[in-house]
């Protein structure tokens, strides 16, 4: 790597990516390139950083302390070459951001292809997970997330329309089971539930005239997956409750319909965010201004 810090960007990449496969991929290295860098770094500095088997790659409890000392030092080596070089010209160089497979479908055709488009020396690596994740540790320049979740000491933008969900099902669930026309009404219909990434099951929330509802729903099927609750809600499994997003394509062709429409207000707005204490890249600001400008 140009930056002259590839033995410690190896050790962070396989942190983040699990696998010495894909940490090379992302460095452009070689994966016995990345092995012996690793190996390189643990004999130098005496200590075990991973438990490597055939299946698996997971630090050691040294090495967690590693990474999370290193990470954030890196972030700032980055970004002090990043001023160094940054001229005031065209944006080009690497942008990171992490979001969930949700949010990246919102942002992708609106906002990220636009952009690319406009700074076409901008190289972008979108990585998805649902769970939250602590951007600054884990390399990241940015992220995308609701507004309630973003953690208080970052800077936001918000970015497109509030965000609405949807309870939804099949036609033919509606023809059998009819349709619910409140809340409390679920309790007798078969629901997808969601389970979320800390592992508890989602309670369905609504709105109506200042009333608000948390309903714990039942149901056969249990999925941590939006585009799978979606596919079993179509398959006339049970109802789903998913943001617009993931179903308005399904909703214009007739493949769900909605119920509950009147229970189900906007709620939070997607937002970019990102750290204020550090530099903010030349990439990262182009796309800050892009937002601003397309609202």
């Amino acid at each position: 790597m140009r930056s002259g810090l590839t033995e410690l960007e190896a050790v962070v990449a396989v942190a983040r990516h699990g696998s010495f496969r894909a940490a090379a991929a992302a460095l452009g290295l070689s994966t016995s390139a990345l092995s012996q860098a690793v190996a390189s770094l643990e004999a130098r500095i005496g200590a075990r950083l991973f438990h490597r088997t055939t299946r698996s790659v997971r630090l050691t409890e040294a090495g967690e302390r590693f990474v999370d000392e290193v990470g954030p030092a890196l972030a700032d080596i980055r970004a002090a070459i990043e001023r160094a070089g940054d001229d005031g010209g065209e944006p080009s160089g690497s942008l990171r951001i992490n979001t969930s497979a949700g949010a990246a479908r919102w942002v992708m055709e609106p906002l990220l292809i636009p952009f690319l488009r406009r700074h076409p020396d901008v190289r972008l690596d979108l990585v998805t997970e649902d769970r939250l994740i602590d951007i600054v540790r884990e390399g990241f320049d940015a992220g995308f997330r609701t507004a309630d979740v973003v953690p208080g000491d970052m800077i936001a933008v918000p970015f497109g329309p509030p965000v609405r969900f949807a309870v939804v099902g099949s036609p033919g669930y509606f023809a059998e089971r009819g349709s619910p026309r409140t809340p409390n009404d679920l309790a007798s219909h078969s629901c997808i539930r969601a389970r979320m990434p800390a592992g508890h099951l989602y309670r369905w929330e609504f709105e109506r005239h200042g009333e608000a509802l948390a309903v714990e729903v039942g149901g056969t099927l249990t999925l941590d997956e939006p585009t799978l609750m979606r596919d079993a809600a179509e398959a006339g499994l049970g109802l789903a409750y998913l943001a617009e997003f993931h179903v308005a394509e399904a909703l214009a062709a007739g493949r769900l319909k909605r119920v509950l429409d009147d229970w189900t207000p906007p709620f939070d707005r997607l937002c970019l965010y990102y750290p204020g204490r550090r530099h903010v890249p030349a990439t990262l600001r182009a796309l800050v201004e892009f937002i601003r400008e397309t609202g």
